[in-house]
């Protein structure tokens, strides 16, 4: 539906226009109203403004789902599996659900998610099953079947419960089953770098090298790898790195925004780097995020650090974080974080470490003339030589 130039204007004097919607003319000079958010593709809206129709569209639009105007039947998606089965389910999200979240994200989910509908169980294959029969007993059953490690069982859960929050808001369930199932604790699967391990990683890669400047670009900025191929020069500005991740663009759509530190400046000046991305391959082109994901297990391997990832250095910076003093509102500005149940495992470590050091002279008896000196935190700054004897 095109809008047409005189209802426009009596729209724009007397109803402002939702925050994200912007007009476009084609080459006709037809008016069109597109709806923009950064990182995502525009949405084309046909309502009328003004009416509760073109605010739903709108809505919609905004949470990134497909509008289905009022009183209007959508035609069930064509497929072979049994109605009402999980992988019918499946079928209808597949087709209706595209765009809602990244291209990646999609893949991921779909791929995982028809591995749960070939899956067996009691002799059927899941993909059979009635979706509404499935509880919370059964998810648990199939995660822990097809996978092994804490983060993985996890990602399955997380694939099922997005599949049932679509199933729930286009009305085909009353209650997500998936909700309510703890996290396993993923992140203990990553070794966190000490110190020590940056430093041995520094003397086997000099200042100016590609592995210098990505551990000190992941230390001093606590960007994921994916992140650290796409930043560069694009994103700095008057001393400051102003980056929005692309993994929370569909979420929280978070923006991080640091200073760069003195000691990363340096390392920057010292390295040869690209303009659109920062880390660029022998040929001059940016590392692809599973490029750059072999290169530092090389780096690493090279340095003798084999249980060393670029996972572990996000989580020694924010250990190093927390145990300077650091807040969980600190912490979440600094990584991108947006809940607290994130950082609290880094700033409850710390301040149990703290606690302890302040504490331990309280273990030894009054009348003990010796008094125990609490221990010095076993981490050092980076950067900071210890003293010869």
């Amino acid at each position: 539906m095109h809008h047409n130039r005189q209802s426009l204007g009596r729209m724009s004097t007397e109803n402002k226009l939702p925050k994200g919607v912007s007009v476009d003319r084609d080459r006709f000079n037809n008016v069109r109203l597109y709806f923009r958010k950064a990182g995502r593709p525009k949405v084309r809206l046909h309502e009328k403004p003004g009416t509760e129709a073109f605010d739903r569209e709108v809505a919609c639009a905004r949470l990134g789902i497909p509008y289905e105007p009022a009183n209007t039947v959508v035609a069930p998606v064509t497929t072979s599996a049994k109605s009402g089965s999980f992988q019918w389910l499946l079928e209808q999200y597949k087709t209706r659900a595209k765009g809602t979240v990244s291209d990646g994200t999609f893949s991921r989910r779909v791929t995982m998610l028809e591995e749960v509908c070939d899956s067996r169980t009691n002799k059927h294959r899941r993909g059979d099953l009635p979706f509404l029969a499935m509880e919370k007993r059964h998810i648990t059953e199939v995660r822990d079947e097809l996978r092994d490690t804490p983060g993985a069982r996890n990602n399955v859960v997380k694939a099922i419960s997005a599949l049932f929050d679509w199933g729930y808001h286009n009305g085909y369930i009353k209650v997500n089953p998936a909700h309510g199932i703890p996290r396993a604790k993923a992140d203990k699967s990553f070794h966190t770098w000490s110190v020590d391990e940056v430093h041995q990683f520094e003397a086997k890669h000099p200042a100016g090298s590609k592995a210098r400047l990505f551990l000190h670009l992941g230390l001093f900025t606590g960007l994921r790898i994916a992140d650290l191929a796409r930043v560069g020069k694009q994103h700095m500005n008057s001393g400051w790195l102003k980056y929005r991740p692309p993994k929370t663009q569909h979420s929280s759509n978070v923006t991080v925004e640091i200073p760069i530190l003195p000691i990363l400046q340096k390392t920057m000046v010292e390295s040869k780097t690209g303009d659109m991305t920062f880390l660029i391959t022998e040929y001059g082109r940016p590392f692809t995020g599973n490029g750059l994901g072999n290169r530092v297990r090389a780096w690493c391997d090279e340095a003798g650090l084999p249980h060393c990832t670029a996972h572990g250095l996000r989580k020694a910076g924010a250990t190093i974080a927390a145990e300077n003093g650091a807040t969980d509102d600190e912490l979440m500005a600094i990584f991108g974080w947006t809940t607290k149940q994130q950082t609290t495992l880094y700033t409850r470590n710390a301040s149990r470490k703290r606690l302890a050091g302040n504490a331990i002279h309280k273990l030894m008896p009054e009348q003990m003339e010796n008094k125990v000196v609490p221990p010095k935190s076993g981490l050092k700054k980076v950067g900071q030589k210890t003293a010869k004897k």
